[in-house]
Protein backbone atom coordinates (compact mmCIF):
# COMPACT_ATOMS: atom_id res chain seq x y z
CA UNK A 1 0.00 0.00 0.00
CA UNK A 2 0.91 3.42 -0.96
CA UNK A 3 1.57 5.89 1.86
CA UNK A 4 1.58 9.90 2.16
CA UNK A 5 4.84 9.81 4.96
CA UNK A 6 7.67 7.72 5.03
CA UNK A 7 8.89 7.33 8.82
CA UNK A 8 12.79 7.19 8.74
CA UNK A 9 14.26 6.92 12.38
CA UNK A 10 13.10 10.20 14.07
CA UNK A 11 12.40 12.06 10.71
CA UNK A 12 9.20 11.82 8.75
CA UNK A 13 9.12 12.40 4.78
CA UNK A 14 5.21 14.32 3.94
CA UNK A 15 4.53 13.74 0.61
CA UNK A 16 3.54 16.60 -0.84
CA UNK A 17 4.16 18.99 2.14
CA UNK A 18 7.74 20.30 1.15
CA UNK A 19 10.31 19.47 -1.12
CA UNK A 20 13.20 17.22 0.55
CA UNK A 21 17.19 17.90 -0.42
CA UNK A 22 19.27 15.01 -0.95
CA UNK A 23 23.15 16.20 -0.76
CA UNK A 24 25.49 14.23 -2.97
CA UNK A 25 28.58 13.00 -1.34
CA UNK A 26 30.80 11.64 -4.35
CA UNK A 27 33.15 8.86 -2.51
CA UNK A 28 35.11 8.70 -5.89
CA UNK A 29 37.96 9.48 -7.80
CA UNK A 30 36.35 10.52 -11.22
CA UNK A 31 32.97 12.15 -10.05
CA UNK A 32 32.10 13.51 -14.06
CA UNK A 33 31.17 16.57 -11.86
CA UNK A 34 34.44 17.24 -10.22
CA UNK A 35 33.30 17.15 -6.71
CA UNK A 36 34.89 13.44 -6.35
CA UNK A 37 36.26 13.27 -2.44
CA UNK A 38 38.75 10.22 -2.96
CA UNK A 39 40.65 12.86 -5.56
CA UNK A 40 41.18 15.14 -2.52
CA UNK A 41 42.82 13.95 0.19
CA UNK A 42 41.24 12.02 3.29
CA UNK A 43 38.01 10.60 2.32
CA UNK A 44 36.23 10.26 5.44
CA UNK A 45 37.17 13.69 7.24
CA UNK A 46 36.67 15.35 4.03
CA UNK A 47 33.41 13.75 3.55
CA UNK A 48 31.92 14.24 7.46
CA UNK A 49 33.08 18.00 6.75
CA UNK A 50 30.76 18.35 3.93
CA UNK A 51 28.02 16.30 5.15
CA UNK A 52 28.31 19.32 8.01
CA UNK A 53 27.85 22.16 5.67
CA UNK A 54 24.95 20.31 3.54
CA UNK A 55 23.08 19.84 7.03
CA UNK A 56 23.84 23.35 7.97
CA UNK A 57 22.61 24.84 4.83
CA UNK A 58 19.53 22.59 5.41
CA UNK A 59 19.79 18.92 3.51
CA UNK A 60 17.27 16.54 4.35
CA UNK A 61 19.51 13.33 3.26
CA UNK A 62 23.22 12.36 2.51
CA UNK A 63 23.40 10.36 -0.75
CA UNK A 64 26.57 8.46 -0.18
CA UNK A 65 28.26 6.94 -3.61
CA UNK A 66 31.76 4.86 -4.20
CA UNK A 67 31.58 4.22 -8.06
CA UNK A 68 30.63 7.11 -10.72
CA UNK A 69 27.95 6.86 -13.24
CA UNK A 70 28.86 9.61 -15.37
CA UNK A 71 28.56 8.22 -19.29
CA UNK A 72 31.87 6.31 -19.86
CA UNK A 73 33.06 5.93 -16.28
CA UNK A 74 34.74 2.84 -15.69
CA UNK A 75 33.12 0.11 -13.03
CA UNK A 76 34.16 -0.50 -10.12
CA UNK A 77 33.56 -3.85 -7.83
CA UNK A 78 32.09 -4.61 -4.46
CA UNK A 79 35.34 -4.69 -2.62
CA UNK A 80 36.20 -1.33 -3.59
CA UNK A 81 33.36 0.22 -3.41
CA UNK A 82 32.71 -0.91 -0.07
CA UNK A 83 36.31 0.50 0.92
CA UNK A 84 35.02 3.78 -0.22
CA UNK A 85 31.69 3.89 1.13
CA UNK A 86 31.73 1.71 4.29
CA UNK A 87 34.18 3.80 6.68
CA UNK A 88 31.90 7.15 5.32
CA UNK A 89 28.42 6.24 5.99
CA UNK A 90 30.20 4.66 9.35
CA UNK A 91 31.15 8.15 9.97
CA UNK A 92 28.46 9.79 9.31
CA UNK A 93 26.39 7.99 11.01
CA UNK A 94 28.53 8.42 14.19
CA UNK A 95 28.71 12.01 13.71
CA UNK A 96 25.36 12.27 12.63
CA UNK A 97 23.49 10.15 14.46
CA UNK A 98 19.41 11.43 13.57
CA UNK A 99 20.37 12.43 9.49
CA UNK A 100 18.83 9.96 6.86
CA UNK A 101 21.74 8.32 4.76
CA UNK A 102 21.06 6.90 1.07
CA UNK A 103 23.80 4.44 -0.20
CA UNK A 104 24.21 5.01 -4.08
CA UNK A 105 24.94 1.75 -5.47
CA UNK A 106 23.33 -1.68 -7.60
CA UNK A 107 25.52 -3.78 -5.76
CA UNK A 108 23.40 -6.10 -3.44
CA UNK A 109 26.82 -6.88 -1.09
CA UNK A 110 27.45 -3.18 -1.21
CA UNK A 111 23.47 -2.26 0.14
CA UNK A 112 23.59 -4.78 3.00
CA UNK A 113 26.48 -3.65 4.26
CA UNK A 114 25.72 -0.12 4.19
CA UNK A 115 22.36 -1.15 5.92
CA UNK A 116 24.42 -2.55 8.12
CA UNK A 117 26.71 -0.01 9.37
CA UNK A 118 23.90 3.10 9.16
CA UNK A 119 23.14 4.05 5.67
CA UNK A 120 18.76 4.32 6.25
CA UNK A 121 18.37 4.00 1.96
CA UNK A 122 18.92 2.00 -1.33
CA UNK A 123 19.39 4.53 -4.28
CA UNK A 124 19.90 2.06 -6.74
CA UNK A 125 20.66 3.73 -10.24
CA UNK A 126 19.16 0.30 -12.25
CA UNK A 127 16.43 0.18 -10.81
CA UNK A 128 16.74 -3.28 -9.31
CA UNK A 129 17.80 -4.90 -12.75
CA UNK A 130 21.76 -5.11 -12.18
CA UNK A 131 22.03 -7.34 -9.73
CA UNK A 132 19.32 -9.83 -8.78
CA UNK A 133 20.04 -10.32 -4.91
CA UNK A 134 19.30 -7.03 -4.11
CA UNK A 135 15.61 -6.30 -3.89
CA UNK A 136 15.84 -9.72 -1.54
CA UNK A 137 18.17 -7.56 0.36
CA UNK A 138 15.95 -4.61 0.93
CA UNK A 139 13.20 -6.72 1.99
CA UNK A 140 15.53 -8.00 4.25
CA UNK A 141 16.18 -4.81 6.11
CA UNK A 142 12.66 -3.53 5.42
CA UNK A 143 14.54 -0.73 3.63
CA UNK A 144 13.51 2.27 1.46
CA UNK A 145 14.27 1.99 -2.24
CA UNK A 146 14.92 5.05 -4.93
CA UNK A 147 14.48 3.00 -8.04
CA UNK A 148 16.07 4.85 -11.13
CA UNK A 149 14.97 4.33 -14.86
CA UNK A 150 18.13 3.65 -17.33
CA UNK A 151 18.73 2.80 -19.98
CA UNK A 152 22.62 3.68 -20.50
CA UNK A 153 24.85 2.11 -23.02
CA UNK A 154 28.18 3.10 -23.06
CA UNK A 155 28.52 2.56 -26.68
CA UNK A 156 26.01 5.16 -27.20
CA UNK A 157 28.18 7.93 -25.57
CA UNK A 158 29.71 11.04 -26.79
CA UNK A 159 31.80 12.55 -24.52
CA UNK A 160 32.98 16.64 -25.43
CA UNK A 161 35.73 18.17 -23.79
CA UNK A 162 34.76 20.22 -20.75
CA UNK A 163 31.06 19.77 -21.39
CA UNK A 164 31.22 15.81 -20.57
CA UNK A 165 28.99 12.74 -22.20
CA UNK A 166 25.59 12.38 -23.49
CA UNK A 167 23.74 9.88 -24.58
CA UNK A 168 23.22 9.97 -28.86
CA UNK A 169 21.59 6.43 -29.30
CA UNK A 170 18.72 5.71 -27.38
CA UNK A 171 15.66 5.13 -28.50
CA UNK A 172 12.22 5.80 -27.43
CA UNK A 173 8.82 4.15 -29.49
CA UNK A 174 6.94 6.73 -26.59
CA UNK A 175 9.12 8.01 -24.17
CA UNK A 176 7.11 8.92 -20.76
CA UNK A 177 5.16 5.73 -21.71
CA UNK A 178 8.75 3.29 -21.82
CA UNK A 179 9.76 5.44 -18.58
CA UNK A 180 6.58 4.36 -17.20
CA UNK A 181 6.33 0.90 -17.88
CA UNK A 182 9.90 0.26 -17.46
CA UNK A 183 9.82 2.09 -13.83
CA UNK A 184 7.11 -0.28 -12.62
CA UNK A 185 8.72 -3.38 -13.80
CA UNK A 186 11.30 -2.34 -11.20
CA UNK A 187 8.60 -1.89 -9.47
CA UNK A 188 7.46 -5.58 -9.32
CA UNK A 189 10.86 -6.59 -8.71
CA UNK A 190 11.15 -4.80 -5.37
CA UNK A 191 7.51 -5.94 -4.36
CA UNK A 192 8.00 -9.71 -5.59
CA UNK A 193 10.61 -9.60 -3.38
CA UNK A 194 9.17 -8.47 -0.62
CA UNK A 195 9.40 -4.61 -0.35
CA UNK A 196 6.52 -2.60 0.81
CA UNK A 197 4.94 -0.28 -1.46
CA UNK A 198 4.98 2.47 0.91
CA UNK A 199 8.78 2.42 0.74
CA UNK A 200 9.23 2.35 -2.79
CA UNK A 201 10.47 6.18 -4.60
CA UNK A 202 10.90 6.44 -8.22
CA UNK A 203 13.43 8.23 -10.42
CA UNK A 204 13.07 9.14 -14.18
CA UNK A 205 16.97 8.69 -14.47
CA UNK A 206 17.39 12.00 -16.18
CA UNK A 207 20.60 11.57 -18.14
CA UNK A 208 20.77 7.70 -18.54
CA UNK A 209 20.24 6.82 -21.43
CA UNK A 210 18.53 9.68 -22.70
CA UNK A 211 19.19 12.63 -25.08
CA UNK A 212 19.33 16.09 -24.17
CA UNK A 213 16.17 16.31 -25.59
CA UNK A 214 14.64 13.61 -23.62
CA UNK A 215 16.04 14.97 -20.29
CA UNK A 216 14.12 18.48 -20.77
CA UNK A 217 10.69 16.84 -21.72
CA UNK A 218 10.88 14.53 -18.81
CA UNK A 219 11.25 17.16 -16.41
CA UNK A 220 8.90 19.21 -18.30
CA UNK A 221 6.21 15.90 -17.77
CA UNK A 222 7.70 14.81 -14.64
CA UNK A 223 3.64 14.91 -13.37
CA UNK A 224 3.12 12.21 -15.27
CA UNK A 225 5.90 9.77 -13.51
CA UNK A 226 4.17 11.39 -10.42
CA UNK A 227 0.87 10.20 -11.33
CA UNK A 228 1.89 6.70 -10.92
CA UNK A 229 1.19 7.38 -7.42
CA UNK A 230 4.88 6.96 -6.15
CA UNK A 231 7.24 9.70 -4.80
CA UNK A 232 9.42 10.81 -7.20
CA UNK A 233 13.07 12.07 -6.97
CA UNK A 234 14.65 14.13 -9.88
CA UNK A 235 18.35 14.46 -10.17
CA UNK A 236 19.38 16.67 -12.70
CA UNK A 237 22.30 18.60 -10.54
CA UNK A 238 25.37 19.46 -13.29
CA UNK A 239 24.15 17.23 -15.33
CA UNK A 240 25.69 17.31 -18.95
CA UNK A 241 22.19 18.09 -20.63
CA UNK A 242 22.14 21.54 -19.09
CA UNK A 243 25.92 21.95 -20.25
CA UNK A 244 24.92 21.48 -23.67
CA UNK A 245 21.74 23.48 -23.20
CA UNK A 246 24.29 26.40 -21.96
CA UNK A 247 27.53 25.26 -23.56
CA UNK A 248 29.31 25.58 -20.07
CA UNK A 249 31.40 23.17 -18.00
CA UNK A 250 30.09 21.80 -14.32
CA UNK A 251 31.11 24.13 -12.26
CA UNK A 252 29.34 26.76 -13.97
CA UNK A 253 25.55 25.12 -13.98
CA UNK A 254 24.22 26.09 -11.02
CA UNK A 255 21.68 28.39 -12.76
CA UNK A 256 20.53 25.67 -14.94
CA UNK A 257 20.14 23.52 -12.20
CA UNK A 258 18.22 25.72 -9.98
CA UNK A 259 15.58 25.89 -13.33
CA UNK A 260 15.52 22.65 -13.33
CA UNK A 261 14.83 22.18 -10.02
CA UNK A 262 12.42 24.67 -9.97
CA UNK A 263 10.02 23.67 -13.09
CA UNK A 264 10.81 19.82 -11.30
CA UNK A 265 9.29 21.14 -8.15
CA UNK A 266 6.14 22.41 -10.23
CA UNK A 267 5.78 19.38 -11.96
CA UNK A 268 5.46 17.06 -8.95
CA UNK A 269 9.20 16.04 -7.51
CA UNK A 270 9.29 15.20 -3.77
CA UNK A 271 12.90 14.98 -3.60
CA UNK A 272 16.18 17.16 -5.73
CA UNK A 273 19.30 15.52 -5.35
CA UNK A 274 21.81 17.87 -5.84
CA UNK A 275 24.92 19.19 -5.45
CA UNK A 276 24.69 23.15 -4.50
CA UNK A 277 22.77 22.31 -1.21
CA UNK A 278 22.80 25.69 -0.09
CA UNK A 279 21.57 27.37 -3.27
CA UNK A 280 18.76 24.45 -4.01
CA UNK A 281 17.45 24.61 -0.76
CA UNK A 282 16.60 28.14 -1.74
CA UNK A 283 15.07 27.39 -4.80
CA UNK A 284 13.02 24.97 -3.57
CA UNK A 285 11.63 26.61 -0.21
CA UNK A 286 10.94 29.52 -3.15
CA UNK A 287 9.15 26.96 -5.64
CA UNK A 288 7.44 25.44 -2.15
CA UNK A 289 6.01 28.86 -1.45
CA UNK A 290 4.59 29.24 -5.05
CA UNK A 291 3.19 25.58 -5.71
CA UNK A 292 2.49 23.86 -2.48
CA UNK A 293 -0.20 25.02 -0.76
CA UNK A 294 0.27 26.04 3.16
CA UNK A 295 -0.12 22.81 5.45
Amino acid sequence: MKSNTLQIGSFTFEWGSRTYVMGILNVTPDSFSGDGIIAKGDAVQMAVEQAREFILHGADILDVGGESTRPGSAPVNADEEMERVIPVIEALRKNFPQVVISVDTYKAQVAEEALRVGANIINDVWGFRADAEIASVAAKYKAPVILMHNRSNPASVEVREKLGGTYLGAEYENLIEDVKRELLASVEIAVQAGVKEKLILLDPGIGFGKTREHNLELINRLDEIRSLGYPVLLGTSRKSFIGFTLDLPPDQRVEGTAATVAVGIARGADIIRVHDVQEMVRVAKMTDAIVRKPQ
